[in-house]
C-alpha cells in the first residue's frame, strides 16, 4: 500500500459551501425529451408507452399533441425499463434489463414483481390469452414465459437462442406463433411457445431490431442499423421507410400509423408513407463526459458521440451506435488524445481511440474491468476500474498495471501537473496520484464528486447526487451552478455514477452535461 499524504483542505462545508461566486450558467445546448426511447406500446387509453433504460422511466404521450403527459420512474418502482407491453385487463408490465426484473402494475395501481430472470431480460409481450412472454438480450439468450402474478415459476421455452441475444422486440402473429428478431443473426424468427420449435421467416436483415404486425397480419421489420422499416410480402422485403441508424421499436396505432423509437436520437417519428413526421424531437439524449477538440465540444452521449462547434453551438457531427454490432460502442465519458479522442464504455467494458476527423476508431482495448472513465498518462493511458477499485495504466498491448487500487468509487481521472487528478465518488474526495502511485488527498467532504476540471489553482467538481457544480480555491469551496442530480446505478453491477455528470474547463469557461434535461450548460465568469 502506497503511502497516503493527506493535504488538509479539510473543507468546512456549513461556512464555505454555503458561499457562492457570481457566474453566469447558460443553456448551451438542448436535447431530447426522453433519455433514449427503447421499448414503445400503445396502451388501451390510446397514448404511446416510451421506456427509457438510461432515463429510468415510462413515458406516457400523447402523439395528437406530441406532449409527454406522464412518467413513471424510481419513486413509482419503475427502473431502467427496456420494454412495456399491457394485458387484456389494461395493466401494463415492463422489464428491466440490468437487474432482470420483470414486473407490473395491476389494476389497482400497486408494482407486482412476476420474476426476475437476471441481467438482460429485454423484449416483453402477452397472448390474446393473457399469457405473458420474456426474452433475453445482449446479457443472455433464453425464451421465458412469466406468470404475471409471480406466484408460479418461470418456465423456459428456449435456451441458447443466441449468440449473445435471444429475440428483441416481439410480437404475435396471426398463426399463433410468437415473432421476433435475432439481433445478431440477422433474421426474423417465429416460436411454438408451447413445444418450443423454431422455424426462420425472414433473412437478408443488416440488424433486426424489432417486428410487428399490422390490423391485416403483414409481417414488419424494423432493421436498425439501415434504419429501415420493412415488410414481408410473398416471403419478400419492401423497404416501407427510410430512417436514421440507431433505432430500438416501434409500434402500430389503432390506425395501422407506425411510429418508431430512437435509442440513440431519444426521439419517437411518425412513418407516413415515405415521409415522417417529429412526434418527440430527437438529440442529446443521455450525455457523460466531455472533451475538447479544437473548436468543437465532443460528448459522449452513451449511445451516440457527437460534437458541437463552441462558436455558433451548432452539432458539427454525430456517430451513432449500433448496439453490440458496431465498432463505435455505447461511451460514457470522452477525453482528448493528441489529434484522436478517448471513449470509455462500462456498458461493453472497452476503451476506444476514436478519429474524429473521419469517424473511425483505430484501436480498441476490449475486455476492461468496468471502466468508468481515461485519460493520456504519459505513454501510456490511466483509467479508472470500477470492477477493482483501482487507477490502472492501460499499455499498448493491452496489459493493465494497478497504479493506486485504494479507492472505493474511481470515477473521473484527467491529467494533472505532473501526476492525475481523480474523483472518489463514495468517498467523497478529489485526489491527486503521483507517477508512482503516491496519494495525496486534496479534497475530502464532498458529496458524490464525479467530473472533475481545473482551470490554473482551481478545482471544479461536479457532484452526481446533489447536482451542484463546486470550485476549490484557496481553502474555500463556492458552488457554482445548480444543474439536476444524475441518475442511480441500476444495481451495485454498474458504476455508482452511472450516467457520468461530465465537465471540461476551455478558455476560462466550465462545460457540463445535465444528465436528466439531456442539456450541455456553459458556466462563465
Amino acid at each position: 500500500m502506497k503511502n497516503i499524504y493527506i493535504t488538509l483542505l479539510l473543507l468546512s462545508l456549513i461556512t464555505s459551501c454555503g458561499e457562492r461566486e457570481k457566474l453566469n450558467v447558460e443553456l448551451f445546448s438542448a436535447g431530447a425529451k426522453i433519455s433514449g426511447v427503447n421499448g414503445i406500446h400503445f396502451g388501451p387509453d390510446g397514448y404511446l408507452y416510451a421506456t427509457s433504460v438510461i432515463g429510468s422511466d415510462i413515458s406516457v404521450v400523447d402523439t395528437e399533441s406530441k406532449k409527454i403527459i406522464k412518467r413513471y420512474g424510481p419513486e413509482e418502482g419503475v427502473f431502467g425499463p427496456d420494454d412495456v407491453a399491457f394485458n387484456n385487463e389494461g395493466e401494463f408490465y415492463w422489464t428491466t434489463i440490468l437487474t432482470g426484473e420483470v414486473a407490473g402494475f395491476n389494476s389497482e395501481g400497486k408494482k407486482i414483481i412476476a420474476a426476475n430472470l437476471g441481467p438482460g431480460v429485454n423484449p416483453i409481450t402477452f397472448s390474446d390469452d393473457g399469457r405473458l412472454f420474456v426474452a433475453q438480450c445482449f446479457y443472455d439468450d433464453g425464451l421465458f414465459e412469466v406468470d404475471p402474478l409471480g406466484i408460479g415459476e418461470p418456465r423456459s421455452i428456449k435456451e441458447g437462442l443466441g449468440p449473445y441475444c435471444g429475440l428483441n422486440g416481439m410480437d404475435w402473429g396471426p398463426d399463433g406463433r410468437l415473432y421476433g428478431p435475432r439481433w445478431f443473426k440477422n433474421e426474423v424468427v417465429s416460436l411454438n411457445v408451447d413445444t418450443g420449435e423454431m422455424r426462420v421467416e425472414a433473412t437478408g436483415l443488416n440488424v433486426p431490431a424489432a417486428v410487428k404486425f399490422d390490423s391485416n397480419g403483414i409481417l414488419h421489420i424494423l432493421d436498425t442499423a439501415d434504419g429501415k422499416v420493412l415488410k414481408v410480402i410473398d416471403g419478400e422485403l419492401v423497404t416501407i421507410a427510410n430512417l436514421l441508424t440507431g433505432l430500438d421499436n416501434f409500434a402500430f396505432n389503432d390506425k395501422d400509423e407506425i411510429f418508431v423509437s430512437s435509442y440513440a436520437d431519444g426521439s419517437i417519428l411518425k412513418v407516413n408513407g415515405d415521409k415522417t413526421e417529429e412526434i418527440l424531437p430527437g438529440g442529446i439524449s443521455h450525455p457523460g463526459g466531455l472533451a475538447v477538440y479544437k473548436d468543437s465540444l465532443v460528448i459522449a452521449d452513451i449511445q451516440s458521440v457527437r460534437s458541437f462547434n463552441i462558436n455558433n453551438r451548432n452539432q458539427d457531427w454525430v456517430l451513432r451506435n449500433i448496439f453490440r454490432a458496431s465498432p463505435l460502442g455505447a461511451n460514457t465519458s470522452a477525453a482528448i488524445l493528441d489529434d484522436y479522442v478517448l471513449l470509455t464504455s462500462w456498458v461493453d467494458n472497452t476503451v476506444k481511440i476514436l478519429n474524429p476527423e473521419n469517424g473511425k476508431i483505430v484501436k480498441s482495448f476490449e475486455g476492461l474491468n468496468i471502466p468508468v472513465s481515461t485519460a493520456k498518462f504519459k505513454d501510456s493511458y490511466a483509467v479508472a476500474l470500477h470492477g477493482n477499485s483501482s487507477i490502472s495504466i492501460l499499455n499498448d498491448d493491452g496489459s493493465l498495471d494497478i497504479l493506486s487500487d485504494d479507492f472505493d468509487s474511481p470515477t473521473h481521472v484527467i491529467p494533472y501537473k505532473d501526476g492525475l487528478l481523480v474523483s472518489d465518488r463514495n468517498r467523497g474526495e478529489v485526489v491527486m496520484i503521483s507517477s508512482s502511485g503516491d496519494k495525496n488527498i486534496l479534497i475530502s467532504g464532498l458529496d458524490s464528486p464525479e467530473g472533475i476540471a481545473f482551470i490554473d489553482d482551481t478545482i471544479f467538481v461536479y457532484e452526481g447526487d446533489t447536482g451542484e457544480i463546486k470550485s476549490i480555491s484557496d481553502n474555500k469551496i463556492s458552488v457554482i451552478a445548480n444543474l439536476s442530480a444524475g441518475s442511480p446505478a441500476a444495481s451495485p453491477l454498474q458504476p455508482p455514477s452511472m450516467v457520468f455528470n461530465g465537465i471540461v474547463a476551455h478558455k476560462g469557461n466550465i462545460f457540463a452535461t445535465d444528465e436528466m434535461k439531456r442539456s450541455i450548460y456553459k458556466i462563465s465568469p
